[in-house]
């Protein structure tokens, strides 16, 4: 398989500084390498260039921060995405989850066909649902799946021309940290998630089970990996750490069981944050996810 890379450090829709540096984090812990020993001819196409957060004013702009500069770096994002090479498979590397709303909407603008009906599975602790109405912050990290519905502000939610995502055609996994009113537009748009509590009481098998059944109309697969879905203890470099995440082998299982399914088309792998890190050792783990994703296997 020829795997395309392309790093977004986006640091704007964040609370706290330094997912930027993700991106150099992920190709520190030999992404690239990892992904070679599996066979696969990779290609690293840099990073986009992203403003950064200190040299631009910090104000709220209509219940958003940093809004007018990640509308663009959104923009370009889709474009950058759209243009790597056809039939290649495409990890995003950021960065925080407010890049999304660019590779979500880059990969299902690619290719012969676009829009393509896309799947999104959205392995997170947060749903990242909220809108300017709801968040607490104003930071966009916590609303880019309601941007990708067609929902808040009209440029971040216009970034497809016109395409939006299917809220049945979105399904979360790992999720343990809601506000109240983002549930409620949860619930309004039947969106499904599974919680942690599903996930102790089903299981990652049951879960991927009923996943790959709710997106079997689906024409294109996107996972957006945040490193918070997984527990602190595995993955303490993040800016929103919440206890109580996936374990080590339920990531690596559930990475592994779409990668059997042979159904995933483009990944996102978000929120490494290196200053909060020990020893690389976020990095380290998401860079096994992506091998899993991608064929590595115990024998």
């Amino acid at each position: 398989m020829n795997v395309s890379i392309l790093g977004i450090p986006m640091d704007l829709g964040a609370g706290r500084r330094g997912v930027d540096m993700g991106p150099s984090a992920l190709r520190n812990a030999h992404l690239a390498g990892r992904l070679r020993e599996l066979g696969h001819t990779v290609t690293d196409h840099g990073d986009l260039n992203v403003p950064i957060p200190e040299t631009v004013d910090k104000h709220k702009t209509a219940g958003y921060v940093f809004l007018n500069q990640i509308i663009d770096s959104c923009r370009a994002t889709v474009q950058r995405v759209r243009d790597l090479p056809a039939g290649d498979f495409p990890i995003t590397i950021g960065g925080d989850h407010s890049v999304s709303m660019g590779t979500v909407t880059g990969n299902a603008l690619r290719g012969p066909g676009s829009p393509r009906r896309t799947g999104l599975l959205w392995v997170d602790a947060h749903t990242d649902y909220n809108t300017p109405q709801t968040s607490p912050s104003g930071n966009i990290h916590g609303m880019p799946v309601a941007h990708l519905t067609g929902l808040g502000n009209p440029d971040l939610a216009g970034l497809g021309g016109g395409w939006h995502m299917r809220p049945e055609d979105i399904v979360m996994i790992g999720i343990r940290s809601v506000d109240a009113q983002e549930r409620e537009l949860m619930r309004e748009a039947g969106i499904k998630a599974y919680t942690m509590k599903d996930v102790d009481q089903l299981g990652i098998t049951r879960i991927h089970e009923e996943v790959m059944e709710r997106l079997g109309g689906v024409d294109a697969l996107h996972v957006s990996f945040d490193a918070d879905a997984l527990d602190p203890s595995v993955a303490p470099g993040v800016g929103t750490p919440v206890p109580g995440g996936l374990t080590y082998r339920e990531g690596h299982l559930l990475m592994e069981l779409l990668c059997e399914s042979g159904r995933v088309t483009s990944l996102d792998i978000v929120e490494v944050n290196p200053i909060l890190d020990t020893r690389n050792q976020t990095a380290d783990v998401m860079v096994g996810m992506a091998a899993s994703l991608l064929g590595q296997r115990i024998l």
